[in-house]
């Protein structure tokens, strides 16, 4: 009788200890399931915001935009840089102290067809700050087509602020040459025709591309040795 209930404790012992393990030890297929869920490596490189450069006779600029709040903006700028549209365009209209405007005029200040106006996505909440880029526009709030503006400096006035001020949809800031927006600003304005603020000096965009985010990458480890090494040098 005693090795019968003897049997039957340890029988008890090794299922309890079994469950214990069994509850410890994660599904099958659990870990094979959280590996499935990491981004792959042409997921996260299609996650990365567009960078496009803006070559100009004043120097290059970059301009990184922000696909995930503007996307209806960006599509449509990425559509016009796509046909060549921005290539040999100007800055028709500077105001320093308030933003450079161009992308819609050739050097003789004739006005390009463009697509259909797109609906503003100023709601998106991303502020008119210095070196950001947004659209412009006429009074009517979903009239942007392919002209934008660079902010030259804060310009709260120009961002949303509920249903009766829609504010100038931004889609992207600077992220390298600013000094080139900073000079373009410098330069003296005159009235010709119906266009004011017009550059005595043209400014003229010679071509707006979209980088490969490797070419992007490698540019910016190459400025981050080159300031290294100038620094090195300085010392």
């Amino acid at each position: 009788m005693k090795q019968i209930r003897l049997i039957l404790v340890l029988g008890c012992l090794v299922s309890f200890v079994s469950i214990v393990h069994a509850e410890d030890k994660a599904p099958a297929g659990a870990e094979k399931a959280k590996k499935a869920k990491e981004p792959t490596a042409k997921e996260q490189k299609t996650s990365l915001n567009p960078v496009v450069k803006m070559v100009t006779n004043k120097g290059e600029i970059l301009v990184e935009l922000n696909a995930k709040k503007a996307p209806i903006t960006v599509a449509n700028f990425l559509a016009y840089i796509k046909d060549g549209f921005y290539n040999d365009t100007v800055f028709h209209r500077i105001i320093k102290g308030f933003m450079v405007q161009g992308g819609g005029m050739t050097v003789d200040l004739q006005k390009k067809k463009t697509k259909p106006p797109i609906k503003n996505e100023s709601y998106n909440k991303l502020r008119n700050k210095r070196g950001t880029i947004a659209m412009a526009r006429t009074n009517a709030p979903d009239s942007a087509t392919s002209q934008f503006f660079i902010n030259h400096v804060d310009n709260r006035t120009l961002d949303f602020d509920g249903p009766y001020k829609p504010g100038y949809a931004v889609f992207g800031k600077v992220t390298k040459g600013m000094e080139v927006v900073d000079a373009i600003a410098e330069i003296a304005t005159k009235r010709v025709g119906p266009h004011g603020n017009v550059p005595v000096e043209q400014v003229v965009i010679k071509s707006v591309t979209l980088l490969d985010p490797k070419a992007e990458k490698a540019d910016k480890k190459a400025d981050t040795i080159k300031s290294a090494k100038k620094e090195k040098d300085n010392q």
